[in-house]
């Protein structure tokens, strides 16, 4: 994409006439050049919106490694400068998975228009500016992109993550259940609908019992208590653990996952593992910790 918006900027460099700095002229080239290119590919979600539900007792289908997959977003990469309350609700909400999923429902300059608009606050004659758009363009495009999110997302109640002491002791007893291979506790914290999806593979479970039946084939079969060891972390607005698996015959864990955990009612709703041991350095985490 870098080498395209060179080519177009060249292309197009009798056009430029000097009166925003050449920086603003490249940067709408390379952002036009690369909304094209994003309205070339298969939009991102994840298992749950794009296969139907899997048999719990099958093993999981092989991982699709394209980039089809939404993935965690580490929320230490949110802005951390002091903000109202709500302010820093709308920051939290605007990086949550049904957020993103619902974002990919949009063509690409409208997710484009809408992200600048709606979640960092630019003004519609910032926006056209940027994209090189005039701003009725601009408004026209934003009212087609919340009236298309309106249908496909409703913001969720607010969780307390850090203070609210219920919260805080569902996520202790998850933790100590994974660790300690207690399946019938595990599924115990989990709502009677929840879902577990684990991308890359295409595998998903829905309900307690199926997702029962596909973590003790799957996850927790045979001797597998301290088999893994999670970490508390946070992604997407949401409560979330890196998940580390012992290395056989070593006193060793090797990371494997970042699961992320939705609350709803004191309960958990989804557990998205992403199987992608590479994301852990985006988190700030070690590929490996002792046991």
């Amino acid at each position: 994409m870098v080498q395209e918006a060179l080519v177009r900027a060249w292309r197009k460099l009798h056009t430029y006439e000097g009166r925003a700095p050449l920086r603003a002229w490249l940067y709408r080239i390379a952002t036009n050049v690369s909304l094209d290119e994003l309205a070339k590919r298969s939009r991102r979600s994840l298992p749950q919106e794009l296969y139907p539900a899997a048999d719990p007792k099958q093993t999981l289908d092989p991982a699709i490694m394209d980039p089809i997959w939404i993935e965690p977003f580490p929320d230490a990469w949110l802005d951390p400068t002091s903000m109202d309350p709500a302010a820093r609700y709308d920051q939290r909400e605007s990086v949550t998975l049904a957020f993103m999923v619902a974002l990919q429902s949009l063509p690409p300059r409208q997710r484009a228009i809408l992200l600048l608009r709606d979640v960092l606050g630019l003004r519609s004659k910032e926006v056209a500016d940027l994209l090189d758009l005039s701003t009725s363009a601009i408004e026209s495009a934003l009212y087609r992109a919340r009236n298309t999110l309106s249908k496909k997302y409703s913001s969720p109640t607010p969780v307390a993550l850090s203070s609210d002491p219920l919260v805080q002791d569902l996520l202790d007893r998850y933790v100590n259940a994974w660790e300690a291979a207690d399946i019938e506790g595990l599924v115990s914290l989990m709502q009677e609908d929840a879902t577990f999806p684990m991308p890359p593979s295409p595998t998903w479970v829905t309900g307690r019992e199926q997702i029962k039946s596909f973590i003790a084939a799957n996850i927790l079969d045979g001797e597998a208590s301290g088999r893994w060891r999670l970490l508390a972390t946070q992604a997407n607005g949401s409560p979330a653990f890196a998940w580390y698996r012992r290395r056989a015959g070593s006193d060793s864990y090797a990371a494997f996952a970042i699961q992320v955990v939705t609350v709803e009612g004191n309960l958990v709703s989804d557990a998205t593992t992403f199987v992608f041991p590479q994301l852990f350095e985006a988190f700030g985490l070690s590929s490996e910790i002792p046991a």
